[in-house]
């Protein structure tokens, strides 16, 4: 049997404020999360990161978010208030083996 689960891609779309990320992240830089939950481009914000969790989480194991009108979609925003930076997170469904243990990081 195979279960389902989602390969994660988060986007920067927006710099508010002025228009610059203390972290050094520009509109357009892109991460994934692999299978495992793993960041394939390790470069990232961890304020940002840590407040988009619970998002990716629950996008990543099939949760859908009630205020999104597309459900493998949302966007959130990192902290900082002079410069929030706003994140688009996708996701993309892919099937693993059964036998294959899934990590929540």
């Amino acid at each position: 049997m195979e279960k389902k689960i989602y390969k994660i891609r988060i986007k920067v779309v927006e710099i508010r404020g002025s228009g610059k990320c203390s972290a050094n992240l520009k509109v357009g830089d892109t991460f994934e999360l692999n299978e495992e939950g793993q960041p394939v481009n390790i470069n990232f914000c961890a304020w940002a990161f840590n407040t988009m969790w619970p998002f990716v989480t629950a996008m990543r194991y099939g949760g859908t978010l009630p205020w999104e009108k597309n459900p493998d979609v949302t966007f959130v925003s990192c902290p900082d208030p002079d410069s929030t930076v706003v994140f688009e997170i996708s996701r993309e469904e892919i099937t693993i083996d059964n036998d294959k243990p899934i990590s929540a990081f």
